[in-house]
Order: C-alpha cells, then structure tokens, then sequence
C-alpha cells in the first residue's frame, strides 16, 4: 500500500497540492484515532535544566525546619530505605550527585494560595498561580536519567543510553496529519542541545520544523538566495520536484528523499504563510501586553507563545517551545538557586500565564492542551552552598486545557520532596494523557519492525481528565 501510494503520488503529476494527499492517506493507513478526541492541537512548553518542583509547585515547608540536618539525621532518614524504593515503584539511578548525604537546604522563596481551589504556587509565579483553576498539577513525576539526557527522555521515554525513539511530538504529527498544507504540523522554537531529531524510525518528515520570531527570515533556508522572481523560483521548484520524483518512482522506500520532496513542497508553501503568522502587526496592543511585549524580560517568551496561539489558530498540531539556553539549560542551578530561578521565572511566568487567558478568552483553551514540563526537579539538600543539584525521584510538571480538570492536584511527594508517595508517574503518562485527549490509542501507534516497551505507551493521568 505504501510503495503504491508513494509511485502514484510521485507519477501523478500533482505538483505542490501532492503533500496535502500523501498526508491525508498517511493519516487514514495509521489507523491510530480510537477515542472522540477533546483536543486538535499541543503547546508543550520545555523549562531546560530542572526546575525546582519544591519551589515552583510542591512546597515543602518542613525543609525550613530541617535546614542545615542532613536527611539522616531527621525523621525523614526513611527516604533512603531501597524497599520503600520498590513500594513506590519508583526506579533507583546512580547517585552521582551526592544526593542522600548534603544537608537539607531551606525553600528560598514563599508559597501563596490561588484561585477558588487554594492551590499553593510559589511566589516566583504568581501570574501562573492565578491562572491556577485552569490547571492540573501532577506533583509525582519520575525519571531515571540523572543527567540533562532526561531531556530526550522526557521527549521519547527512552534513556539517552538507550536505541533512539520517535519523541512525543513526531508521534502527534505521525498520528493525525495535517489541518493545514501550508504550515508545518510539527513546530520548534527555541534552544535545543542532545538528540535534535524526532522522527528516527518514522523518518525525518517527522522531525520538527524549526522557527523563529523573525519575519522576515522566520525559517532558515526558505528565502531563495539572490535576485530571483517568483516566476523562476517556480520554474526551479516544479524541475527539482520531476527529479526527485523520477529518483522516488526508482526508490520508493527512501525516507531521506521522500522528507526532502516534502520539505520543499512545504518550504515553498510557507515562504508566504510563516511570515505572517509570526507577524504580530495585527495584534492588539492589550494582546501583546498580556503576553510581556512591555518588558525586556518577557518579551521574548511571550513573542514565541504568542505565536504558539496564532500557529494553533491557523491548524498546527504540536508547538514544542523550549526555555533556557546553554547544553544543559539555564534552571540547571547548582548553585544561585534563588537569584537564577527568580530571573528565570519572571521571564515566562507572565507570557505563559498571558497564553492560558488568550486562548480561554477566544474558546481555543477546551481544544488546545498545554504542558508545562522539566527534565527533572532538585534536591532537597544542598549543592555548592546556595543550590540543588538533579533530582530525577520526584518532580512536578503540569497541563492544562484540552479536556483537562482544572484546579486540581494529583500524586504526591513525602515531605521533602524526595520521593512520590502516592500516583507516581513515569514520563510517558504525560505522553500517553495527551495522546488520549487528541484521540489516539498509544498502543495502536507501532511501526512494524520496531517494538515498543510497555513503558514506551504510558497510562492516561484518568484522574485529571475531565
């Protein structure tokens, strides 16, 4: 069927409207769509390095107490005991960090409670914090990787170590396809380090499109070089998509070819739609303050999620955005804890919070589920005197929109934040619930030849889902 549908797209003569069809019969072979879907479209937003979850969306006010013990010393000395590892089903991974031996550290920031559920936000997010009604928070998260490889691990379920996988938002792009031919189903904004591929055994037509907020040059590469008219760059288009059609009709089954046909189709759609979407001109002025333009802190973040809600508007399935630069990422504070989290902090707390109220106040926040996630979270002791190093036992993450209970908490940690003692969830749920709230069946998403572990599927969070 593949090979068929391939020859008869590539003889047909179809030209540029070719991709729309091959997308469309992708989606109907897949046959992935097994539940009424709730949502059509993800904004995954990635805080790069570990957030602290005890000082974000877990507060531990028992660390205050103990400020200065270590764990042993205190009547938590039980978090060390490996059984109670196996009761929790929570994974041992090298303690590289020192994690059981350095003195509890004090929260370095205060806790306030919000909206009509009282749920308690820290103090370095409170635009979040009153947008907490809309929000599921999961504070049980769990990982194995205790290095910044839980980036790709959080992404694809699978340790950097580990054969690489499709990552989350090639499968969304994989399972349902397009709602519009002229823009990307799959967009990246952002610092990215690691694995930067997506679709590994799909093929590089999964992989994301990467973007930024620049008009005039929003995707490299697709502005033609030097002085050319649009009458011969469609000349140029039209004779290399003949020789790479002629190569495909031979090759049927080269992933590589078939992505660079697509790619170009979809370059030369996009010169004209990207620009525009990433061209904020028509915005409010009471839009683009919402979302931080007004501040040289937030204005950057808040230029990328506002062009996460245009993208959506205009059909995109998956807007993968990431925050913090460098190869590990800037909330990787092992030291300066409290001066880098509330610098970073304060630059998405306010755009990110702008995003939920827009895409509430024009209807799209029920079809549009948003994620905000992190590799890892941070120790309760102390690393270089005033930090916390990687915590992969226990964080938190949260999602919101899409079919999702609002105001709600679920799972939790002991009270130092050191492992998950009620719901632990493994990183693919998160996967697997967003999978669920767009329609499709994790486990009827498999390539043949390539076997998937029970791990690599998730369990829907049923307890957030509305």
């Amino acid at each position: 069927m593949d090979i068929n549908r391939r020859l008869f797209l590539g003889r047909s003569g179809l030209g540029f409207g070719s991709l729309a069809l091959s997308t469309m019969l992708q989606g109907a072979e897949h046959g992935v769509t097994r539940v009424a879907p709730k949502a059509k479209s993800v904004i995954w937003l990635f805080m790069r390095g570990g957030v602290s979850h005890m000082e974000s969306f877990d507060p531990k006010p028992a660390l205050n107490e103990l400020s200065g013990k270590s764990i042993g010393e205190t009547r938590f000395k039980y978090v060390q005991d490996p059984e109670r590892l196996k009761k929790v089903r929570v994974v041992v991974v090298n303690d590289a960090n020192g994690q059981q031996r350095n003195k509890l550290y004090p929260l370095q920031v205060g806790y306030k409670k919000y909206g009509e559920s009282g749920i308690e936000v820290s103090d370095w997010f409170p635009h979040i914090g009153g947008c907490i009604d809309d929000i599921a928070v999961i504070r049980s998260m769990w990982t194995t990787d205790d290095n910044h490889g839980a980036q790709v691990q959080f992404h694809s379920g699978r340790h950097m170590l580990d054969p690489r996988v499709p990552t989350i938002g090639a499968w969304v792009n994989w399972g349902l396809g397009t709602l519009n031919e002229n823009l990307p189903q799959f967009i990246g904004m952002g610092p990215r380090f690691f694995d930067r591929s997506d679709g590994h055994y799909l093929g590089p037509a999964y992989d994301e499109v990467k973007l930024k907020i620049d008009p005039k040059n929003p995707l490299d590469y697709s502005k033609p070089q030097g002085d050319i008219t649009a009458e011969e760059q469609r000349l140029g288009f039209g004779l290399v998509n003949r020789l790479n059609r002629l190569s495909l009709g031979r090759y049927p089954d080269d992933a590589e070819l078939d992505a660079r046909i697509q790619s170009y189709e979809l370059a030369y759609r996009m010169q004209t739609s990207v620009p525009g979407v990433v061209n904020f001109d028509k915005e409010t002025e009471a839009t683009k303050k919402l979302y931080g333009f007004d501040q040289n802190e937030t204005r950057p973040f808040g230029q990328q999620l506002l062009a996460a809600r245009r993208f959506v508007e205009q059909g995109v399935r998956f807007i993968q955005i990431m925050h913090g630069g460098g190869a590990a990422g800037a909330w990787d504070q092992h030291s300066n804890l409290k001066s880098g989290h509330t610098k970073l902090a304060m630059q998405v707390d306010r755009p990110i919070a702008g995003l939920l109220k827009d895409l509430k106040s024009r209807g799209l926040l029920d079809e549009t589920l948003v994620v905000f996630a992190t590799e890892f979270g941070r120790t309760p002791g102390s690393q270089g005197g005033n930090g916390r190093a990687h915590h992969p036992y226990a964080f938190s993450v949260w999602m919101a929109g899409g079919g999702l209970k609002g105001g709600v908490t679920h799972g939790a940690t002991d009270d130092i934040g050191f492992h998950p003692t009620e719901d632990p969830h493994y990183v693919t749920d998160v996967h697997a619930t967003l999978l669920h709230q767009l329609g499709l069946d994790p486990h009827a998403m498999e390539v043949p030849g390539h076997k998937r572990l029970e791990q690599d599927f998730g369990n829907p969070i049923r307890e957030i889902i509305a």
